[in-house]
């Protein structure tokens, strides 16, 4: 399975360590190159630099033909954002954003996007451990509706790549292929 996580923090590089570990086609972009150090040396997927909410990055780095794209970020702006590309530009079948408001991860979920919230998660698991009922925050929910939009991407299936007029500005991409630090330009 190809997976593509945006956000190498803590959760995204354990999620990166775990699937590429499990034998399955990883690819992680951070902004930041210093994050992908939390990656361990065995870590045998691609490591991307570049913003996953800038559709030409998530493009050229490979979410084309991703079977699950998960992003996470510490920012519930960024998350959707770039869920909304996978979920609209590259049509990858499964989507999940990690957003931490747990009304906002409820109205994202109705708009058509899979979040998981932790703040529901982390309430839970504390009355859990406490013998206290559940608290009825929602942790992982399931896309519900549908966001109309997505006409102004490209197809993944046309060949071309996103629509001029779009986005402006130049996009940074960097790919490491081998050790954490050993960055290539793309």
């Amino acid at each position: 399975m190809k997976i593509v996580i945006v956000g190498c923090g803590r959760v995204g590089a354990s999620a990166a360590e775990s699937w590429d570990a499990a034998g399955h086609e990883v690819v992680i972009l951070d902004v930041l190159t210093s994050a992908f150090e939390r990656l361990p040396s065995t870590f045998g997927g691609t490591a991307v630099r570049g913003d996953g909410t800038d559709e030409d990055v998530l493009r050229r780095s490979g979410a084309e033909g991703a079977d699950v794209f998960v992003a996470l970020t510490e920012g519930d702006n960024r998350n959707v954002m770039s869920a909304q590309l996978a979920v609209e530009a590259f049509d990858i079948p499964s989507v999940i954003a990690k957003i931490n408001d747990p009304v906002r991860a409820a109205a994202y979920a109705e708009l058509g996007i899979a979040t998981i919230c932790r703040t529901g998660l982390m309430v839970d698991a504390m009355d859990a451990h406490l013998g206290l009922p559940p608290s009825g925050l929602s942790g992982m929910l399931a896309p519900t509706g549908t966001h109309p939009g997505g006409e102004h991407h490209a197809s993944r299936t046309d060949g071309q790549g996103p629509q001029e007029g779009g986005g402006g500005g130049a996009s940074t991409l960097e790919i490491e292929t081998a050790a954490p630090g050993a960055a290539m330009e793309a």
